[in-house]
């Protein structure tokens, strides 16, 4: 049988800039893996993410509004799509390598709690006393260990790279360009999808936005985007880095504290916050004293990490509305019928 994915590197290897990450070089996979004849390393990741359970679990999941009614709200998969969107088109515009970046942008927020940044508040504080919880770790755990009921998914060690260190805060040199494209991709999504669904929620109306940021980066979210690529484009080609230029790096950031300040920590715009993560704390503490009722795989794990790691482990799996209904179970009472 022909091996088509030879081709695919040697088109790589011609194409792509002598930054890239090369599909040929990956550092590999935890475990080995049958060699697949068509498709490069990163384009099988991707397929892995595509077809996993967590990844169907985030249409389901809390991007800004909890659970809203609207159908034109993002999820946390809709924003998953549009960071892997605006990664490609950075990729692809500097001959990087779109299918690690794709991947990694669609696995970036497997490991996302529901209720968005709420539920991560709460297992944060729960398991302050054992390295806190976040996302982008979690989202590592999930690929690495929780999917396919301990298997995992197997990834290269580039996606897995990417995907733990997206999140802004962390400040380690990264190891691709590739890693540094889903940061700023998965930032200017959120920042003007998040602009666009407080709009259509009347938070805010784009008379609203700071003037000056909206004079460096656009008056719309298609042109604000647009601008952003361009600037990253023009301050990135032919390096060997990734970063946007002082102007642009400046008003973005100016922007997203005005997001903070008026969306994210607005009272308004969260009015169901508080109870969702005083149910979600009261989850944690019940199944904390009820180890017994977990699901059969996660305490499979138990002597292997503490039971608060898995306990976090299963309710940040949970989607609002699942995590809804397994509170009805266990707090409401049901009207007795014979």
């Amino acid at each position: 049988m022909k091996n088509y994915k030879e081709f695919i590197y040697e088109q790589e290897k011609r194409t792509f800039s002598e930054f890239a990450q090369l599909s040929s070089a990956s550092k590999g996979r935890l475990h080995p893996i049958d060699e697949c004849m068509v498709r490069g390393e990163y384009q099988r990741d991707r397929d892995k993410i595509i077809h996993s359970k967590a990844f169907r679990r985030l249409k389901h999941k809390t991007q800004v509004f909890l659970s809203p009614e609207g159908d034109h709200y993002r999820t946390r998969l809709t924003h998953t799509l549009e960071v892997a969107q605006i990664g490609r088109t950075i990729a692809r515009a500097l001959r990087l390598n779109e299918d690690l970046v794709e991947a990694a942008a669609l696995g970036h927020d497997l490991g996302h709690t529901p209720f968005g940044h709420a539920g991560e508040q709460v297992l944060n504080e729960k398991l302050k006393d054992e390295g806190g919880f976040n996302h982008a770790q979690q989202s590592l755990r999930v690929v690495d260990i929780l999917e396919n009921d301990g298997s995992g998914l197997n990834l290269t060690y580039e996606t897995r790279h990417a995907i733990v260190v997206h999140n802004q805060k962390y400040t380690d040199t990264p190891e691709t360009l590739e890693s540094e494209i889903v940061k700023y991709a998965d930032r200017f999504a959120y920042i003007n999808h998040d602009i666009e669904d407080a709009i259509t929620g009347k938070i805010l109306t784009e008379d609203d936005l700071p003037k000056d940021c909206c004079e460096v980066l656009g008056h719309s979210k298609s042109e604000r985007i647009n601008n952003l690529i361009l600037d990253m484009l023009e301050t990135s080609d032919g390096k060997p880095y990734i970063k946007q230029s002082d102007e642009f790096l400046e008003a973005t950031t100016k922007l997203h504290e005005f997001m903070f300040a008026n969306v994210y920590l607005n009272k308004k715009a969260k009015p169901q916050e508080q109870k969702a993560k005083d149910m979600f704390s009261h989850l944690f503490d019940h199944y904390m004293r009820h180890i017994d009722e977990l699901p059969e795989f996660n305490r499979s794990l138990l002597g292997t990490y503490s039971e608060k790691r898995i306990v976090a482990d299963y309710l940040s799996s949970f989607t609002d509305q699942y995590c809804v209904r397994k509170f009805k179970d266990i707090y409401v009472p049901t009207c007795w019928s014979d």
